[in-house]
């Protein structure tokens, strides 16, 4: 019981890996629908759309959804993917919102600050990010033995 009520973490890898993977399947299903003609030609109805580059702006933001969500899933480039999850996510909550964070925008201000998490605590340990970078930093540092 002094465990769960102190500040130390519990679960922390198991925990923030589930919350990676639900936050990137969050994002494949909204960057899905760049494969959806007619929701995308619903997007390009919008006001803040009918300008020339309209549809360049929508087709990337979803593109960045569903990339940047298998990133996620994957646990790969997951500092990037973050990045990558973060730039549409702003422009949602203060442009095509009105960045009422409290009230209509806090939904994709939310997937700011999960991506905001990942970018400052990384994929994990159970990541490719781990299995695919963490030898080769200890290896450079000097500290690998040669053994697995």
């Amino acid at each position: 019981m002094n465990k769960f009520l102190s500040s130390s973490p519990i679960w922390q890898t198991a925990g923030l890996t589930l919350i990676r993977i639900a936050v990137g399947l969050f994002m494949i299903y909204h960057g899905w629908e760049i494969f959806s003609e007619a929701k995308m030609n619903e997007y390009l109805k919008w006001d803040i759309f009918k300008n020339s580059s309209g549809k360049t702006l929508v087709y990337l933001g979803k593109g960045a959804e569903l990339i940047g969500g298998i990133l996620l899933v994957l646990g790969l480039f997951t500092r990037l993917a973050a990045i990558i999850l973060i730039g549409p996510m702003i422009y949602i909550t203060f442009f095509l919102g009105h960045g009422k964070i409290f009230y209509e925008d806090q939904y994709p201000f939310l997937f700011i600050l999960l991506g905001l998490v990942f970018f400052f605590m990384g994929g994990g340990r159970i990541s490719l990010d781990h299995l695919l970078f963490t030898k080769n930093i200890i290896k450079h540092a000097g500290y690998y033995s040669g053994k697995s």
